[in-house]
């Protein structure tokens, strides 16, 4: 699938690329990730290849990320008007002060205006909550979004590391009170996180919201640098982050998508990227690259193609161990009619119900 065999985002008419470009690393300030030179490369090999989607927050780098991106689009119309720019509010950019960040309408206002000025543009294609905010009631940051859709300022919103209740809630107040509804819902989903099969995915899908996982390689432990026979003796980019992750689980993970891998002569990364962007609900997963190669490489993966064997095999080994009532739910189709096929899926019967009707009092 080419990068621009676009894909539009949950029940909204915005189109996207399917694998959109993270610029979390763009601004070498705090000592890692990507310098202004190359980060505005990495934007121009993304977009000479057709894509259009770029996804960044207002505390990224301290501003940077969003101020490299403005800088880079702003100054040419035609350029920055074919591209779909992501940022998200909530983030505090200023020290002492606890209207700074949040999803309150005083921040939440001020936040897009100072996206919008290190942007240099006049409006943000699609405005995330970057997280919950549990001191704001639900009703003022949803009114003060459609406010904000309303001027002009905002096309779409979305909600990032949010509750699935929490976003169904979201989702009801604003079509009962005739508000700009969510279109996206960003969360972090990857063979080593898949607990958000329980909830959050199918929220996702019964609401409308396109799904864009962030961090699908965990931080680099499935990009094929870490493996079984060298654990311990790579150094982790970024330190205790990758490093509380390598356990036995991911290991084992890793062993299948190495072999997965080696069946298809290709990466690891690419399988693991390539099973994600598949997963149901997903619509444009979040690629971040510090250097050109790096966007290359990862581009790969949308030529990928996945055996039912070999996601079958990656299913089995990263199978999540998910919360009441999700887990308990996975088997209920079997005493709600076990043995009958229901949409492709025919679930065993259970042995405590009647086989036939002559058993039934």
């Amino acid at each position: 699938m080419p990068l621009n065999h676009y894909v539009t985002l949950g029940r909204s008419g915005l189109r996207v690329s399917p694998l959109c470009l993270g610029a979390m690393t763009f601004g070498d300030d705090l000592g890692w990730g990507s310098d202004v030179t190359t980060s505005k490369a990495i934007i121009d090999r993304y977009l000479a290849l057709g894509g259009n989607f770029i996804d960044t927050a207002n505390a990224y780098t301290r501003g940077h990320s969003e101020k490299i991106i403005g800088d880079h689009l702003g100054h040419t119309p035609s350029k920055r008007h074919r591209v779909v720019i992501a940022t998200k509010f909530f983030g505090n950019l200023f020290p002492g002060d606890p209207n700074g960040g949040g999803a309150g309408a005083k921040s939440l206002i001020a936040a897009t205006h100072e996206s919008l000025r290190r942007l240099r543009t006049d409006y943000i294609d699609l405005l995330w909550m970057h997280a919950l905010d549990r001191h704001t009631p639900l009703e003022e940051t949803m009114r003060t979004l459609d406010d904000l859709v309303r001027a002009g300022k905002v096309r779409y919103i979305g909600f990032s590391d949010t509750p699935a209740w929490k976003v169904a809630q979201a989702q009801l107040t604003a079509h009962f009170r005739g508000w700009t509804p969510l279109v996206g819902l960003q969360i972090e989903y990857s063979l080593l996180e898949r607990t958000v099969e329980g909830e959050l995915i199918p929220a996702a899908q019964e609401l409308g919201l396109g799904v864009t996982p962030w961090s699908p390689l965990k931080s680099g432990v499935l990009s094929g640098k870490y493996t079984r026979e060298n654990a311990g003796k790579v150094k982790a980019n970024r330190g205790a982050w990758v490093e509380s992750s390598l356990n036995e689980r991911a290991y084992t993970i890793i062993d299948v998508l190495q072999r997965v891998a080696k069946e298809l002569g290709n990466t690891p990364a690419h399988v693991a990227l390539a099973w994600v962007q598949n997963r149901p609900g997903v619509t444009s997963t979040i690629i971040g690259a510090r250097t050109l190669e790096q966007l290359e490489d990862n581009l790969g993966a949308l030529d990928v193609k996945l055996t039912p064997a070999q996601v079958a095999a990656l299913d089995e080994v990263s199978q999540p161990t998910l919360n009441f009532p999700a887990a308990f739910l996975q088997g209920s189709p079997s005493f709600m009619h076990g043995g009958i096929t229901v949409n492709g899926v025919t679930p065993p019967t259970m042995p405590f119900l009647p086989k036939t009707d002559a058993e039934r009092y």
